[in-house]
């Protein structure tokens, strides 16, 4: 018998646990070894410990292990028949170290193993048209089974719980709600539901990443055909006919009388004290709710937003609702871009003053200013010394004080045709590409001075191309009828409505008569109304007192908010109607409302508007806060603009409407004046999480109300929140759009549900 099988045998002899074994040679020991015997795995280390001898020559034991045989197998039977005549405690040191470097052996090879299997995998899905996600995530825990479970709140009701009181309470509230409902349901827009079942992440189908984006190319439409209607202003309300013959209009509008006794009932109620008794109670119980829910769940939540790929809260859409267009960039933006038109159009001439038509550097030479001297301070436009001081704030819009400059570079129609707005507004339109999950709407000002002003925005916004999938555009009125009165370019406030509205229903009519208006109110999605609220009205509405109609409000001063709310609602209302029938696109109200002044101004918006903007008065009347909570109208909210107008940041009531269960998101309103960095709407994010110590999911939820509550379309709220975005509760979420756990909208919706069933009791 060869040395090795010998060796072997005498190896397998010493082992209690092995079973007695022959070999017929060395080869057939070896062959066993590497099958069955675990030493063989340390052979391989054995070769790097046998060096040659001191003459340079290999020993034969090294001579063994070079050899085309397995080489580290033989190594160890050689060495396992050697250890046989050595001390038992050498045996164990040997078997020690064996089982160490056995143990490390195996570890290094599944690591190999199951690297070339990533690999592999990664590699293919490049090459599938269909991804295999349970592949790819295969430790991600299901969102949608156990993570969407949670700890509920119970309160029960005591028999004698609604008496009354509470119950002549609650009909009232119901009768709010109605009212609301009779107006407001004409202007709201009710895309088809789809209600599609979500694909889980982890089916195969589903893709990873790189959808394809919605399409966005208003301009490439072709125009409607021109219809046969009939428009004629009817006391401050357009009417439209179908034709000549017809003595009915397409739809009715409520008449100012109406609205004024609907307007007068919620008051009452609102000022009702047990009223305020309820809602104040039932306000604090749905905050005292939202603070038990996140203390038993806010964990849970976490682990279901950890359990979404890819998603987080920067790369969730959030949408910027309150913005105006002319502070969109930050100062260091627009100081850039007045350098550089310095620099390389010096000689370009810009503006008519004082007699003469006078060119950029020019300018610039009147005012002792050069490049070199121009910087933020300079320009001086961030919001300073403006506390209860609107008067100085609209003022920062002018750069370094100079209407001039205001004039050439921030407004629309100048000598130059707006080109320079156009041009800063197609670099912040790249910058927003470039964000990718930033939206914005901005708002541009139409004042109802002349019949011509919209045919001159439309033309500005058409020729500049100001077209992208990441904005879209609103139109403000400032209600300033008393300037234009006073310096006569109107006569009544009729005439007003006239410039405002008249131009919307000829092109709706006829589109062929001006395509760059048609094409502007296709990218257009509401309309707001503003001006300082603040300010004293000489006229208010009371009840048995009838107001004058538009055409006979010749006085100086301005019509009461109450009675700008009405007519621009009206008309919005007639004309939506009428875009609806040709299949047009319609438009929102969304005014500025409860940024200061009488709370009663969100009463006339509860009544008329779609959502509102500011809305921190809210917190002054408990009733009309829980009537906005149950009827869940947008509230676009902007903190630091309320810092430095009307409200201290720390008392401002975003997080408790947020916990309440109001439907609140934040928006900028004006970066140039408010901002520092060129992400404003982040900074207002960022500066509102660390200050109010908000979560990963509430920003989320706050960024998923702004996508709710903005005017982009159907097909584009789908792809931003999923597809059944519109459906109640979970049903309606999508966590891997929103990064929104379920277990939140769960509790948003049953909480809402359960106050709305208190109020039918």
């Amino acid at each position: 018998m060869d040395n090795v099988a010998r060796a072997l045998e005498h190896e397998l002899a010493m082992d209690a646990h092995a079973p007695a074994v022959h070999f017929e040679d060395d080869r057939d020991a070896l062959v066993h070894l590497h099958q069955l015997h675990p030493i063989a795995l340390e052979a391989r280390h054995g070769v790097a410990r046998n060096p040659p001898d001191a003459d340079g020559t290999l020993s034969p034991r090294a001579h063994l292990l070079r050899s085309p045989s397995i080489n580290a197998v033989a190594v160890a039977a050689g060495a396992a028949a050697t250890s046989a005549t050595e001390e038992d405690e050498e045996e164990d040191e040997t078997s020690q170290r064996l089982t160490h470097s056995e143990g490390l052996l195996k570890a290094s090879m599944l690591e190999k193993v199951q690297s070339e299997k990533r690999l592999r995998r990664l590699s293919s899905v490049g090459e599938r048209e269909s991804n295999d996600l349970e592949e790819l995530f295969e430790k991600i825990p299901e969102p949608y089974g156990q993570l969407s479970s949670f700890q509920r709140i119970q309160i029960t009701s005591a028999p004698d719980e609604i008496d009354g009181e509470t119950k002549e309470v609650c009909e009232m509230i119901r009768k709010c709600i109605a009212l609301r409902k009779k107006w407001v349901s004409v202007n709201e827009s009710s895309p088809p539901a789809t209600a599609q079942t979500p694909v889980n992440p982890r089916h195969q189908g589903a893709r990873l990443r790189h959808r394809d984006e919605i399409p966005y190319e208003p301009l490439q439409r072709s125009l409607p055909a021109t219809t046969s209607h009939v428009l004629k202003m009817v006391d401050g309300v357009v009417s439209v006919f179908d034709d000549a013959a017809s003595q009915e209009p397409i739809y009715k509008i409520g008449t100012l009388k109406e609205y004024y006794d609907d307007y007068f009932e919620v008051k009452r109620i609102i000022n009702f004290g047990p009223v305020k008794t309820l809602s104040y109670k039932r306000l604090q119980l749905l905050e005292a709710r939202f603070n038990l829910h996140t203390l038993l769940n806010s964990d849970r939540e976490l682990m279901a937003q950890k359990a979404v790929p890819h998603r987080d809260f920067y790369n969730v859409r959030k949408v910027d609702t309150h913005i105006h267009h002319s502070a969109c960039m930050n100062q260091k933006h627009l100081l850039r871009f007045i350098k550089s038109r310095l620099r390389n159009s010096p000689g370009e001439i810009v503006i008519f003053r004082d007699g003469r038509f006078m060119t950029l550097s020019e300018v610039f030479r009147s005012l002792s200013l050069t490049a070199y001297d121009l910087s933020v301070d300079t320009l001086d436009m961030h919001a300073s010394n403006t506390f209860h001081r609107f008067d100085r704030f609209n003022l920062k819009y002018n750069p370094a004080g100079q209407s001039r400059l205001r004039e050439i570079f921030l407004k629309t129609d100048n000598l130059i045709a707006g080109k320079y707005l156009a041009e800063v507004t197609k670099e912040v339109i790249t910058d927003l590409a470039a964000s990718k999950y930033q939206l914005v709407e901005w708002r541009v000002s139409v004042y109802g001075r002349k019949h011509s002003e919209w045919d001159k925005l439309a033309r500005w916004f058409y020729v500049n191309r100001l077209v992208s999938p990441h904005v879209r555009w609103m139109v403000q009125i400032p209600r300033l009828y008393f300037l234009y009165k006073k310096s006569g370019e109107i006569e009544n406030f009729q005439e007003m409505l006239d410039h405002i509205f008249l131009p919307l229903f000829e092109v709706t009519r006829d589109p062929a008569s001006n395509p760059p208006l048609h094409y502007f109110l296709e990218t257009m999605v509401g309309f707001d109304c503003v001006d300082d609220e603040s300010k004293g009205e000489p006229f208010r509405a009371e009840r048995g007192k009838t107001l004058p109609k538009p055409q006979d409000w010749t006085n100086e001063h301005n019509p009461p908010y109450d009675y700008w709310c009405y007519y621009i609602y009206a008309n919005i209302a007639m004309l939506n109607e009428f875009r609806r029938r040709k299949g047009l696109s319609t438009f929102s109200f969304r005014p500025h409302s409860g940024e200061a002044g009488d709370p009663d101004h969100m009463a006339a918006a509860f009544l008329t508007a779609n959502a509102i903007n500011h809305g921190i008065t809210l917190r002054k009347s408990v009733g009309l806060q829980y009537l906005y909570y149950l009827t869940q109208i947008g509230i676009a909210m902007s903190p630091l603009s309320n810092n430095k107008l009307f409200l201290d940041y720390h008392r401002n009531p975003f997080p408790i409407y947020h916990a309440r269960g109001l439907n609140v998101s934040l928006s900028t309103d004006d970066p140039l004046m408010l901002h520092y960095t060129k992400d404003p709407l982040l900074e207002e994010y960022s500066v509102a999480a660390q200050v109010w110590k908000l979560t990963s999911t509430d920003i989320c939820e706050i960024a998923r109300a702004s996508v709710l509550q903005s005017g982009f379309e159907h097909e584009f709220k789908e792809h931003y929140l999923g597809k059944n975005y519109l459906l109640p509760g979970a049903q309606g979420n999508d966590i891997r759009m929103t990064n929104v756990p379920d277990i939140r909208v769960s509790y948003r919706y049953e909480t809402l549900t359960s106050e709305m069933e208190f109020i039918q009791s």
